[in-house]
């Protein structure tokens, strides 16, 4: 009999910490990482190229950049969900992004996934915070999803064969749209039923993103359906290359056999059952298949190669074997993003389980027969038949049912974006009790049509973006609170201009100025105009050292002038700004690197090289970041340290 229990998962963990305070203005960090150049472009399939060009993200508004974390883990209770059944258990965790941290197959004894034995931040989200192991629910856009360390709703719903059900629901910001993914285990099922929609409940299209990523352990052999993949790594360019084996006669389908971090996206045929496996050295693994809707599959691998291995540990504690990804989206690449029109949604069907393949074949030369047997076994196992079956009676019976036992609570902005539109959205309530201080403020405007200032010394709240929002804004009376949000929000619209002019209107009479010279000073940047943009940056500092003395503010403030007066070559004005930042702060990874970058401005270059010598973590560092490796090269001709070699580019 099918179960789904609350429970509680004691893992060494570094907390999250506090959000950025600053508003996310800019594109994600690792955007560049997942560009395709001009050339390319033009040479790829029509549909294809104008997936990869449809709304990329300007900035990351209205989501904060969730940078707080730390490297330092001490034992920690995370609160979890059980669903189990006679043949799996499978261990949910609601407060990070629904993450399933582990597919344990009783009969065997295996785990199916690769299991984290820590939860260590790190900055691969696209707004930073995320962690590796398991299965992860990707929304948004490229990258992984901004809710990746984020806390979603979580309620028991009846399954569409009368047994618990395990429902994940939350509204995704970055691209306005609730979604939910129903979880559930068919009484002497091998295999974990997740049925996932998304719905747009606006009367515009809007771009949409999918993709379930599942971490296995690397040492495994890949296998999909395919004869071909688009293969994209850091040369910014997508190439349709063969597999598994490569002209210099590497097989890409073991992962421990690319040298540099790599995405293979395999090249399904039309008509072809939707499928990808991991399997190791005895033929047994884990598949995932679905329904045809969920088209793309992919192979995420980070390499032999110094960087690639210093990341594999940075992410876990050392020792720990390393992983790979395999995942499913809704479209061929993860570059692309699709259009959801207005009042549709997309929903499909995903099913995970074991698979025990004939060795001799599905590790064998020949990949035309090893696919065979996968394919054989899984037909045997679970029945493509079966699979679209179970999906059009979850759509019909089940996706709409109600929650019926609440058992975890995810943010309040569906419920204020349920109150704004009126949306009705059968099966994922977003009660008003589940509205929260962030969302006070613009409950309020709704109400009154007048935005409330922020309380003395507070900041100036989580911000708000889509057009109706900014429609009330510009009818609001034009405070300094105001101004600002409303400058927000045209940022994000692409009106850069009257963002600045709105931003400029609100300096003028604001008591507490940083939060608007920031976002003048980012509008600069993004501009063109450095040394105004450092300037005010630096402004912003005094100004908030002025009014409020928040450490919080100050190191992000701090950390943004001090690099910013660096990057214009002046140093001393750098320096004196460094001598405010509180002592605790300076203590930190990052603010101890950019120590060493300014004694090396200052041509203290020995002293530089001692803060190295003394050793540093970075805790935010983004995948693939050279910036370490720059520096250093900048103090000393000696190879980089490993600890600081995060390089995944080939020389």
């Amino acid at each position: 009999m099918t179960t789904v229990r609350r429970a509680v998962l004691t893992l060494p963990a570094a907390p999250l910490g506090p959000d950025n305070p600053l508003p996310a203005l800019r594109a994600p960090a690792g955007a560049g990482a997942h560009a395709v150049d001009a050339r390319t472009l033009a040479e790829l399939p029509r549909d294809m190229a104008r997936g990869i060009g449809r709304a990329p993200l300007r900035s990351l508004l209205p989501a904060p950049v969730r940078d707080g974390y730390g490297r330092e883990r001490t034992p920690a209770d995370l609160d979890a969900i059980v669903v189990e059944n006679d043949r799996l258990r499978v261990t949910v965790l609601p407060g990070l992004g629904g993450r399933v941290h582990s597919l344990h197959h009783k009969p065997t004894g295996r785990e199916l996934l690769y299991r984290n034995p820590v939860l260590q931040p790190a900055a691969f989200a696209l707004n930073g915070a995320w962690f590796s192991g398991g299965i992860e629910w990707n929304i948004g856009a490229t990258g992984h999803t901004a809710l990746s360390c984020s806390p979603l709703h979580a309620a028991t719903v009846r399954a569409p064969d009368g047994g618990p059900m395990l429902r994940l629901w939350e509204w995704e910001r970055l691209r306005d749209l609730p979604f939910q993914v129903d979880l559930w285990l068919p009484e002497g099922s091998d295999f974990l039923y997740v049925g996932v929609r998304v719905r747009n409940p606006h009367e515009r299209t809007v771009p949409a993103y999918w993709w379930s990523n599942t971490a296995v352990p690397e040492e495994r052999r890949i296998l999909a359906p395919a004869d071909a993949a688009w293969h994209h790594g850091h040369e910014r360019g997508l190439d349709r290359l063969p597999v598994p084996v490569a002209e210099d006669g590497t097989d890409r389908s073991y992962p421990l056999n690319g040298a540099h971090a790599a995405d293979y996206f395999y090249d399904l045929p039309e008509g072809q059952r939707r499928w990808i496996a991991a399997l190791d050295a005895d033929g047994h693994g884990l598949v995932q298949t679905s329904t045809d809707a969920l088209r793309g599959r992919k192979l995420f691998l980070w390499g032999t190669g110094r960087g690639g291995r210093r990341w594999q540990e940075w992410l876990t504690r050392p020792g720990t074997p390393g992983y790979a990804e395999v995942q499913a989206g809704l479209a061929r690449t993860q570059l692309e993003h699709l259009e959801l029109a207005g009042g549709a949604e997309f929903s499909w069907l995903e099913a995970y389980g074991p698979l025990a393949a004939d060795p001799a074949a599905a590790l064998g030369d020949d990949w035309a027969a090893a696919r065979a047997d996968v394919e054989a076994k899984l037909a045997a196992a679970l029945p493509r038949a079966a699979v679209d079956a179970a999906y059009t009676v979850w759509r019909e019976s089940a996706a709409d049912a109600g929650p019926e036992t609440v058992l975890a609570a995810g943010s309040g902005w569906g419920a204020l974006e349920v109150l704004r539109g009126g949306h009705a959205l059968p099966g994922t309530p977003f009660p008003e009790s589940t509205l929260g201080p962030d969302q006070g403020p613009w409950r309020e405007l709704l109400r009154t049509g007048v935005l409330p200032p922020p309380a003395k010394g507070a900041g100036p709240g989580a911000p708000l973006v889509a057009v109706p929002w900014r429609d009330m804004l510009e009818t609001a009376p034009a405070d300094p609170s105001t101004e600002y949000h409303l400058g927000i929000a045209q940022w994000h619209a692409g009106d850069r201009a009257q963002a600045v002019r709105s931003w400029e209107r609100g300096l003028h009479r604001a008591e507490a100025r940083w939060p608007l010279l920031y976002c003048l000073a980012v509008a600069d940047q993004e501009d063109g105009h450095p040394r105004r943009a450092a300037e005010r940056f630096a402004e912003a500092f005094a100004d908030h050292a002025d009014h409020d003395g928040g450490e919080l503010v100050a190191a992000a403030l701090g950390r943004e002038a001090t690099a910013a007066l660096l990057a214009t070559g002046r140093p001393g004005p750098a320096r004196e700004l460094w001598a405010r930042l509180p002592d605790e702060v300076r203590g930190r990874g990052a603010f101890r690197f950019l120590e060493a970058r300014l004694l090396l401005a200052e041509g203290r270059r020995d002293e530089a090289r001692a803060v190295f010598d003394e050793g540093f973590e970075v805790a935010d560092l983004s995948e693939g970041a050279e910036i370490l490796g720059e520096v250093w090269a900048e103090i000393t001709d000696e190879p980089l340290p490993d600890a600081y070699e995060f390089r995944t580019r080939p020389n």
